[in-house]
């Protein structure tokens, strides 16, 4: 069925409906470019707000940066940010695949629609003209007719008239032959026009208008065709970006789940740890010099067998560094006689050769050691900090990570410098083989400018690795003697391992054993964490593998012990994630060493 058949009549309606179709297409693209407006604002402002809750500064500044909510929450901002680019370019796809595309061929189909209908409406104004020519040629056959009639009348009253002359009745005649003869010729071209219109008309609506209505009808469902695939196209325009934002989408509860509230904790541990010990009981003024000193078992400081209960002054002015506005070490109190006072060295009783009573002891002591409260008011820090290139401004832990960053930056540039310096000789090896290439001279001066750097990284390097072992052999004596039971060695250095070559072949093989035996302690001369010791007490009796030393290593700091290139060592503690192994020699011996040094394999 054709539009050219069915509706031959209905000229109006075709009219009015191409048109509506057209005004659908134009609301469509209008429809789009106001969508592709709305995607564009939502990106635009989904960007704004991840610029406005990104972090400023960059990761490696920032501390915040290393704990797993803060990385979390960056990556969900970057997820959200990739999910605003996905709405750009669904909106740019729109714009060019559909608003350009189908405004394009709206005007081509308006083109052709006028072009259709001009030519409809010319074959009408000429059916239309066929049909003013024949009614003319009709009127005046029928008033030819008329005239014919009348003068044949007249002629036939006049022959029959007595009174009229010869020449009235001949003339009256003679107009009514002419009469006839004008009415047949009017009715030969009444008939001629006749079957001219009927074969016109008979050709308009059974030829040329089905024609241009099967045109019509043609760019009609083309039109309709082609809306249809622009409406597809906005689906697929969607389904397009599906599998980018489900990535983002997964992406973001991947970040979810990646935070970790125990690692949170930890990281917060590393980075403000200050590796110090806790402060000790704030001792005991006596101010009660006048009263008597006798000894009993109610005399105050002095224990049952009459040696007086002290603690090491320096001790506990060491634990409350922290708390303290400056690390300045506390010097040993002094005795009455002006020499230092056996008594106070840490753990330790009161010599018995002092010749003094325990209280008087203790008064100078009081007095020579002024005990300060501590305060967390005070680990804030002091805006007036001044900040040393050996960190040492910062607690020891602090200190040792911060100076390991430092030496791990230094290895790099140095590493770097002796590549290009590398690069240079080889180039200068080409020019010298090659001179057309270049003058080996103009490599001079940059590769004694790289050998000058070299120089001051080497030198950089040493002071770091200096500053580095006096900062960890701190960390290490703060630990105390616990270190074999409840913590462990810090961080290895993070630069390569020396050459097993370049070290003595008759390595010191003194053993440094993590898990001395503490000295023995009396009443309160026990150190602050004797209370936890009972909880680290179980330790493995056998080993749990063996591993073999991978590189020569000088256990040069405390708790650590020496070990040579090839040598079989027994696997008594794996690595607990800080980078450091528990192994036993078989000459004897216990103590840590680097993971990365080993080779492990378990039983």
């Amino acid at each position: 069925m054709d539009w050219g058949t069915e509706l031959w009549d209905q000229f109006e309606v075709l009219e009015r409906h191409t048109q509506w179709g057209l005004d659908l297409l134009d609301r469509y693209v209008k429809f789009v470019k106001e969508r592709t407006e709305v995607e564009q604002a939502y990106a635009k402002q989904l960007r704004s707000l991840v610029k406005k809750y990104m972090p400023k500064r960059p990761a490696k500044d920032d501390p915040e940066s290393k704990f797993s909510q803060q990385q979390s929450f960056v990556q969900i901002l970057q997820e959200v940010n990739d999910f605003a680019g996905q709405r750009e370019l669904v909106a740019e796809n729109l714009s060019v695949r559909v608003c350009l595309e189908l405004a394009k061929y709206s005007q081509e189909m308006k083109q052709e629609r006028k072009m259709h209908f001009q030519e409809g409406r010319r074959a009408q104004q000429q059916l239309e003209s066929g049909f003013k020519q024949l009614e003319n040629s009709k009127r005046k056959f029928e008033r030819d007719c008329r005239e014919a009639e009348k003068a044949a009348q007249t002629a036939e009253r006049l022959d029959q008239d007595i009174n009229a002359t010869k020449a009235d009745v001949e003339k009256a005649k003679q107009q009514a032959h002419l009469r006839s003869h004008m009415a047949e010729e009017s009715k030969n071209e009444y008939a001629a026009q006749l079957q001219r219109f009927n074969r016109d008309q008979s050709h308009f609506y059974f030829s040329q208008m089905p024609q241009i209505f099967d045109k019509l009808q043609d760019m009609d469902e083309r039109r309709a065709t082609h809306l249809g695939a622009g409406y597809g196209l906005l689906s697929e325009t969607e389904l397009e970006v599906v599998p980018i934002i489900a990535k983002c989408l997964e992406g973001m509860k991947v970040a979810a789940d990646a935070v970790n509230a125990k690692n949170d904790s930890q990281v917060l541990i590393e980075l403000h740890k200050s590796g110090f010990a806790r402060p000790g009981d704030v001792e005991f003024e006596d101010f009660s010099q006048p009263m008597n000193r006798v000894p009993s078992d109610s005399s105050l400081g002095t224990p049952s067998d009459g040696r007086p209960e002290l603690r090491g002054a320096s001790r506990s002015r060491a634990k409350r560094w922290p708390f303290g506005k400056k690390n300045k070490p506390c010097p040993p109190p002094l005795s009455p006689l002006g020499g230092p006072l056996p008594s106070a060295l840490p753990n330790g009783p009161p010599s018995p050769r002092s010749g003094l009573d325990p209280l008087a002891i203790l008064s100078e002591i009081s007095k020579s050691v002024k005990p300060r409260l501590a305060s967390f008011r005070s680990l804030r820090g002091s805006r007036g900090t001044v900040v040393t290139e050996d960190f040492s401004h910062l607690p020891p832990e602090q200190q040792r990570k911060r100076l390991q960053q430092q030496l791990e930056e230094r290895n790099r540039e140095l590493q770097k410098e002796m590549d290009q310096r590398e690069a240079l000789k080889k180039m200068k090896d080409v020019y010298e083989k090659t001179p057309q290439m270049g003058d080996p001279a103009s490599l001079e001066p940059r590769i004694m400018e790289t050998l000058n750097n070299i120089e001051r990284l080497k030198l950089e390097v040493q002071k770091y690795e200096a500053w580095l072992a006096e900062a960890e052999s701190r960390v290490l004596s703060n630990r105390g003697d616990t270190l074999g039971r409840h913590t462990r060695p810090p961080d290895p250095p993070a630069s390569a391992p020396p050459d097993s070559s370049s070290n003595s072949n008759n390595g010191s093989q003194e053993n440094k054993e993590s898990s001395e035996e503490p000295p023995s302690e009396e009443g309160q001369d026990a150190p602050i964490y004797t209370e936890f010791d009972e909880e680290f007490e179980e330790e493995p009796t056998s080993p749990i593998g063996h591993c073999v030393a991978i590189y020569h290593f000088e256990g040069s700091s405390e708790g650590t012990i020496s070990m040579a290139e090839g040598e079989d060592l027994s696997l008594m503690e794996e690595d607990k994630g800080d980078g450091w192994t528990r192994v036993r020699r078989k000459q004897g011996g216990e103590g840590y060493v680097p993971t990365s040094y080993l080779r492990v394999m378990l039983n």
